[in-house]
């Protein structure tokens, strides 16, 4: 009977045993082997959003690996990348799905997105639609969405004193460092500088050297990447409330289960809001780091780059292949 009891005691076990294996091998075995690639540091608000909050909540049927400061693939390189099937994540910016799709530089153009959760209530609007559907459709690329990278502002090498920044025409003849679309370097002209496409990992020395008078970032991204140390002053022109999609491949995308798909989304749009919330509050304390580095940082006349700037829009190429109507219902979304 004491033998009976054991072998069946043991066969159970083994059954158990057998059972807990199958529901666990699954998770090691079929784990999702990603790639990530960005032109961002480390410390850069967007990849400590994506290293801290996304990537952990999907861990553990996912190893993403990530490659920092284009290390992985050149800056504006990354769709296609994606498109092609060698990446599986990039964070892109709406220039840079403007060279596929012309009216996403709609998205791109200075002074339409007003502040941070205006730029939420487009990209989470029925709007965006038709827009994130072809993106999937041509590109094989899925938005999943939207962070917020703070309100650019132009960065100078001059002092104050030699430049004095008030209206567009203050910029003639500035070599302005703009990324290389056309949808960059239009927004360069628009601001009344001289643009100038240069890839971000070669901003620092071009800045050192000379070969550019200044760049356009966000001050968390002048403080990130010590532009400070090279530049004299900060005109805070606000001329783009910037942002970047977190982008995935479609192809990935379709082979998730519902609940993997569930919370990749889920993870996408935590590290969304918790960098968002982050570069908020760096911008807020920022300002003072940068004048204790000895720059100035000043407005200029808003009004007159906000009126100038909306002006080379109308009538140009860009605004023509904006949909008809959505300008309008991206401006009701707003304050």
């Amino acid at each position: 009977m004491f033998k009976n009891i054991s072998k069946k005691l043991i066969l159970s076990v083994a059954s158990l045993l057998m059972l807990t294996v199958s529901m666990i091998s699954p998770s090691y075995s079929a784990k999702l082997k990603l790639t990530m690639a960005t032109s961002g540091s480390e410390t850069d608000a967007r990849s400590v959003a994506i290293a801290n909050v996304m990537l952990p909540m999907i861990s553990d049927f996912a190893d993403v690996k990530v490659g920092y400061n284009s290390t992985m693939f050149d800056q504006g390189t990354e769709l296609d990348a994606i498109s092609r099937g060698n990446l599986t994540m990039s964070i892109t910016s709406a220039q840079e799905l403007a060279q596929f799709f012309p009216e996403f530089s709609i998205f791109a153009t200075g002074y339409v997105h007003q502040d941070a959760a205006h730029q939420v209530r487009v990209f989470n609007h029925e709007l965006m639609d038709p827009f994130k559907k072809k993106v999937e459709d041509e590109l094989g690329v899925k938005l999943l969405s939207v962070m917020y990278l703070g309100k650019r502002h132009v960065n100078l090498r001059q002092s104050k004193d030699e430049l004095t920044v008030k209206t567009p025409a203050d910029l003639k003849g500035v070599n302005l460092r703009m990324p290389g679309t056309d949808a960059w370097q239009f927004l360069g002209k628009t601001l009344g500088a001289s643009p100038t496409p240069l890839a971000f990992n070669e901003v620092y020395t071009a800045l050192q050297t000379g070969a550019v008078d200044g760049q356009d970032n966000p001050l968390p991204t002048v403080v990130d990447k010590k532009f400070y140390e090279v530049t004299k002053q900060i005109v805070l022109t606000s001329h783009l409330v910037d942002l970047n999609y977190i982008a995935f491949s479609k192809k990935t995308w379709d082979k998730l289960s519902g609940d993997q798909k569930l919370r990749v989304q889920q993870a996408a749009d935590a590290a969304a809001s918790w960098g968002r919330l982050r570069q908020l509050q760096l911008e807020n304390s920022l300002a003072d780091f940068v004048r204790s580095q000895g720059l100035d940082i000043y407005e200029p006349d808003s009004a007159a780059f906000r009126k100038h700037v909306q002006a080379q829009y109308v009538g140009s190429e860009f605004a023509k292949s904006w949909p008809k109507g959505v300008l309008e219902k991206i401006n009701s979304l707003g304050n």
